[in-house]
């Protein structure tokens, strides 16, 4: 394994990921020691907690998964990046981060979302870039068999039914430059871990992105979840997360696979498997595609070996960095520069 990239120094190979939530601030957090040239794709179609209010009260784009990747990514002052994830708790604030509340007043300051977060990347010193994949205001709209809809994260994850496809509205005319030259000079793309329909797709349905993505020849590695999510990918094998992901892309893309292989406590898939989530697993018919799947043990042991009711099943940012330097980043031919 190569030295850890050290603080400040610009290098390492040029590395897109693509995502929302906790799953990619965990992807973010481990790479970040590889490479000071990360960009950050993130969705912005959250309507739920914090950033559904203020999305709601303020007309806004919802500030959550891109204040998780900004900290995440953050090289300054420790106590700012602490001080964005505090969350108020009492009186009318309860419920709202710090740094949402932090994003919204500086939307408002610089006149537009997309400059507030590229203002942040500058503030927080991030090593790489977070950029939103649309700074307009946009909603999912899942299909669902038998013609019905579901519209808003929140109510396709409360639906419970099944998805066939989502999309984007109300339609926006392109991705951002910076967006589409990241992805086009990429040296490698992740796609997940994170919430697949609401999380990983929504990226792929900016205008612009999809085809950037297909055009550029670099490595394309999906991270597996390590669970399936009720209410989004319920049955869902490996290979239909791979269908889902590439028809939103209009066409096969991935090159490789990485798959968490490892025990989980049984008492704690009985917790998972009461709410109807199960481990992903691969399928035999995967092996004709030629994939490179790359297993490895990616459970966060410290999170999965919690005090009861505070267990849960997430990946070790620390592993799943470590597995993907020394499987995909140690052969890039362009690591520093």
């Amino acid at each position: 394994m190569p030295p850890a990239v050290a603080e400040g120094e610009r290098g390492g190979p040029r590395i897109v990921a693509f995502g929302g939530g906790t799953g990619m601030a965990c992807l973010l957090s481990g790479l970040k020691e590889y490479s000071s040239r990360i960009t950050a794709i993130v969705t912005v179609t959250d309507n739920g907690g914090s950033s559904g209010r203020l999305r709601k009260d303020f007309d806004m784009v919802p500030p959550g998964d891109i204040r998780n990747c900004l900290v995440a990514l953050a090289d300054g002052e420790p106590l700012l990046a602490q001080l964005l994830r505090y969350r108020f708790e009492e009186a009318e604030l309860a419920g709202h981060s710090f740094g949402n509340l932090f994003i919204t007043a500086l939307t408002r300051v610089t006149g537009s979302f997309d400059t507030a977060v590229r203002e942040l990347n500058r503030l927080l010193q991030v090593r790489g870039q977070v950029l939103p994949a649309t700074g307009r205001k946009v909603s999912l709209i899942a299909h669902h068999p038998g013609g019905g809809k579901s519209t808003g994260e929140v109510q396709i994850t409360r639906s419970g039914e099944r998805i066939e496809r989502v999309e984007m509205r109300p339609r926006v005319k392109e991705a951002q430059p910076d967006v589409l030259a990241a992805i086009s000079g990429a040296d490698i793309m992740f796609f997940g871990p994170g919430s697949l329909f609401t999380s990983v797709v929504p990226n792929l349905l900016v205008p612009g992105i999809a085809a950037a993505v297909q055009q550029n020849t670099c490595e394309k590695v999906y991270v597996a979840n390590i669970m399936t999510q009720p209410g989004e990918t319920t049955g869902f094998d490996l290979e239909q997360h791979l269908s889902a992901l590439e028809t939103h892309a209009g066409g096969a893309f991935v090159t490789g696979v990485v798959l968490h292989d490892g025990d989980v406590d049984d008492v704690l898939l009985r917790r998972y498997a009461r709410d109807g989530a199960f481990p992903v697993q691969p399928s035999p018919s995967m092996e004709s595609r030629g994939l490179e799947i790359v297993r490895g043990d990616l459970l966060d042991r410290e999170a999965a070996n919690a005090a009861p009711g505070s267990r849960v099943i997430r990946h070790d940012a620390v592993r799943l960095a470590q597995l993907i330097d020394e499987r995909f980043l140690a052969r890039l031919p362009h690591r520093t520069g």
